[in-house]
C-alpha cells in the first residue's frame, strides 16, 4: 500500500452522521441539533452548526455527504433570496422545499444528501419539510433526520403532542436530540436550539455538561 491508498483510507469524506429534528408548537416551530461532523472514524469538528440559515424565517438541516449538503443548501439560499427580493415581502416555506427537492431529485444517483425544512411564513405559519434522499417533499408536524434518528423513533411517537407549548417543545427536542447523542457515535457535542415565530427567531445552545442524559 502505497502513500497516497494510507491516505485514502484513514481520511474519508467529511459526513453529517448527526442528529437533526424540528416540532411545530403552539405559536411557532422549534429546530434542534446535534454539532459533530465525523470524517470515518475521527470528529471533524465538535461544535458545527448544522442549523442553516436560508432566508429570513426560513432555515435547514443538513444529514449526509457534509459538501454535497452544503453546495444545495448554498445554491437554494441564492435563489430564495433573488425570489424573495422580486416578491417584496418574505417568500414561502414551500419555496425553498421545492427548490432543495429540484436538486435532490436531479442529482439523486450522484450525491448523499437529505434535508430538514424548517420556517414560518405569512400564508400558513410554521411548516416542517422533509426531504429524503431522492427528493420527495414530505410536510410534517415534527421530523427527524440523521444516524442518530433511528434511536428515538419510539421516544418522539410516545412524547410528541400537538399544541405544545414553547418549554414543552424545548424539553422534547432537548430530551430526544440527547438520547440520540448518548446512543448514536456519529453523533455528539453540544446542542442547538432555534426557536422560530411570527416575532422573533431565538438561538440557543445546551453546552455538553447540561445536555440532558438521563
Amino acid at each position: 500500500m502505497n502513500f497516497t491508498d494510507i491516505l485514502a483510507s484513514k481520511f474519508e469524506p467529511e459526513t453529517t452522521g448527526t442528529t437533526i429534528m424540528a416540532v411545530i408548537y403552539d405559536g411557532g416551530l422549534l429546530i434542534g441539533a446535534d454539532s459533530r461532523t465525523s470524517s470515518g472514524q475521527f470528529v471533524a469538528d465538535r461544535c458545527a452548526d448544522k442549523i442553516d440559515y436560508i432566508h429570513d424565517r426560513i432555515f435547514c438541516l443538513r444529514s449526509g455527504a457534509a459538501a454535497d449538503t452544503q453546495i444545495i443548501t448554498k445554491h437554494v439560499r441564492y435563489y430564495v433570496d433573488a425570489h424573495a427580493q422580486e416578491l417584496g415581502r418574505l417568500p414561502a416555506v414551500a419555496t425553498a422545499a421545492n427548490l432543495f427537492r429540484n436538486f435532490l431529485y436531479e442529482y439523486k444517483d450522484s450525491m448523499s444528501a437529505s434535508i430538514i425544512v424548517a420556517g414560518w411564513d405569512p400564508y400558513k405559519g410554521p411548516q416542517i419539510f422533509t426531504l429524503p434522499l431522492g427528493g420527495s417533499v414530505i410536510e410534517q408536524k415534527w421530523s427527524i433526520g440523521g444516524s442518530g434518528s433511528t434511536f428515538i423513533w419510539g421516544f418522539c411517537d410516545s412524547n410528541y403532542k400537538e399544541n405544545m407549548t414553547h418549554q414543552e417543545a424545548r424539553a422534547f427536542v432537548s430530551h430526544a436530540v440527547a438520547h440520540a447523542m448518548f446512543r448514536d457515535g456519529s453523533s455528539g457535542g453540544i446542542i442547538r436550539l432555534l426557536n422560530v415565530t411570527k416575532d422573533k427567531i431565538e438561538r440557543e445552545f445546551i453546552d455538553y455538561k447540561d445536555v440532558p442524559f438521563k
